[in-house]
């Protein structure tokens, strides 16, 4: 079997209900990424470390329960344990729930690409999942890229987004009128 070609996705969790198998630093990092997204998230693990107490997140202290995956939108698994890393993919996987499984691509039916954000632009770089080290030295790489004036012209668009609509037939109407705009911001 050939390596997965990944569909790259921006999807919005606002509000979503997320689960996190594992309570330990790797977990911590993954909540922090789901509540930037102001999703809703459970935690689910027998030990749960200080930092990710802290946090606004629903924390059952107990084992992974195959009835913690129904009605998620999305599931991670981040234990170092790979049994119950494997047994929480093939929950989700048996639910059609989307599941990322913490340094396992072959575990995951989606993986999470090192992203650099500076609201409202986002970038992701995934290598597949072959070598997160490679992505997030390109992710550094990507940032030294991106500044402030990007943010604001990205902001700036967006508020003429309902004008343009309204006054320009076509999406190639659209299209040409929005790449002149940023080819005269960023010349």
């Amino acid at each position: 079997m050939s390596d997965p070609r990944y569909y790259m996705a921006c999807l919005d969790l606002r509000g979503k209900d997320c689960l996190v198998v594992g309570g330990g630093r790797v977990a911590t990092e993954k909540v922090h990424g789901l509540l930037d997204c102001e999703a809703k998230v459970t935690v689910v693990a027998p030990q749960v470390d200080d930092d990710l107490r802290r946090l606004p997140v629903r924390v059952e202290r107990r084992e992974f329960r195959r009835s913690d995956v129904v009605g998620r939108f999305l599931v991670i698994a981040a234990t170092n344990i790979r049994s119950i890393n494997a047994e929480v993919s093939d929950v989700a996987a048996e639910r059609s729930t989307l599941c990322n499984v913490a340094d396992d691509p072959e575990l995951c039916s989606f993986i999470l690409p090192a992203i650099v954000r500076r609201d409202p632009i986002v970038v992701g770089v995934s290598t597949g999942g072959a070598s997160p080290a490679l992505a997030q030295r390109i992710r550094s790489d990507v940032a030294e890229l991106i500044g402030p004036e990007h943010a604001d012209l990205a902001r700036r668009l967006e508020a003429l987004r309902p004008w343009a609509k309204s006054e320009l037939p076509t999406y190639e109407a659209r299209r040409d009128y929005f790449q002149k705009l940023v080819e005269e911001a960023l010349a």
